[in-house]
């Protein structure tokens, strides 16, 4: 009974990894075009599919804890070796531990790129505040820094 709940949960967080992959790749395009309104959409979509992976994850370790086994990969063994479906509930569970770490891999990717745009979005706020002295080169080919500078709105 409780490997057939477990292989139900398998199933459904499957389809909604891969919704959430699918999401994620999206929310890269829209960072790349710097499409706030669609970013916000996504934002709204990804939360629920989120809320049911933690909900569901939460159901899968109470099941296996409830059968005095670990919550992870080697209690599932211990649970498939039991059941008459255990070739089947270690496939979908390492399905989902493989979309799972690739939406992981696709978040990273999509944070490293917003860090990048906010950090260049704050270096040219700061220039145009006059709070911030761009570098410039020398004659040696060295970064040299210009003594007097003005915001560019007094310029």
């Amino acid at each position: 009974m409780h490997d057939n709940k477990l292989l139900e949960l398998f199933t459904l967080d499957i389809g909604t990894a891969e919704q959430l992959l699918e999401l994620i790749d999206t929310e890269f395009q829209a960072l790349n075009e710097r499409d706030l309104p669609r970013l916000q959409t996504i934002l709204s979509d990804k939360l629920p599919l989120l809320n049911q992976l933690d909900q569901h994850g939460k159901e899968r370790s109470q099941l296996l804890a409830s059968l005095n086994l670990s919550t992870d990969r080697a209690g599932l063994q211990v649970l498939a070796a039991q059941s008459h479906n255990g070739t089947l509930l270690l496939e979908r569970g390492d399905q989902l531990s493989a979309l799972l770490e690739r939406c992981q891999a696709a978040n990273l990717r999509n944070g490293r790129l917003i860090h990048a745009s906010q950090t260049s979005a704050k270096s040219m706020l700061g220039i145009l505040r006059g709070n911030e002295t761009p570098s410039l080169y020398d004659s040696r080919g060295s970064t040299a820094r210009i003594g007097q500078q003005r915001p560019l709105s007094q310029a």
